[in-house]
């Protein structure tokens, strides 16, 4: 019988805000093994903390991958997600307490999402090997609001 291997896929994940508070966005770049973009997304959050917005990007990360792959393979899969805000990165790793009462729905709807995938990872990058997602996040920040049917 042959070994089925799990897939693995690499996100890079970015949440920013205009003011902390302030409109904020966030930018997904998925990536399969090999590096090359799976899919990659830009979208407006409203008005959002820095922090909120970087969870925002890695809870709209997993419910995508999850409705773009359906729950059976991905409960097979390994997503290697990469961020650049450090603090989150450790939140979501055990690392740091969550002291803020509004961040605790946000780190509770990643760890129900966590359930549907095999093994999950969280690591820091710098700022500069995150560049594509933290494009995407200006981008959809400086769209115009009526642009966004075209």
């Amino acid at each position: 019988m042959p070994k089925k291997e799990a897939e693995k896929l690499i996100v890079y994940t970015d949440g920013g805000s205009r003011g902390n508070p302030g409109p904020a966005a966030l930018g997904v770049v998925i990536l399969d093994e090999k590096g090359r973009v799976v899919k990659e997304y830009g979208e407006k959050l409203g008005v959002k903390t820095n922090n909120e917005a970087e969870y925002a990007a890695v809870i709209f990360a997993l419910k995508k991958i999850k409705a773009l792959l359906g729950k059976e393979k991905t409960k097979k899969m390994e997503i290697a997600f990469r961020m650049d805000s450090e603090f989150v990165m450790k939140q979501l790793n055990g690392e740091y307490k969550i002291e803020e009462e509004r961040m605790f729905p946000l780190f509770v709807a990643v760890w129900n999402l966590k359930f549907d995938f095999g093994k999950i990872t969280f690591s820091h990058v710098p700022r500069e090997k995150n560049r594509e997602a933290d494009r995407l996040v200006n981008e959809a920040l400086d769209k115009e609001q009526g642009r966004l049917w075209q």
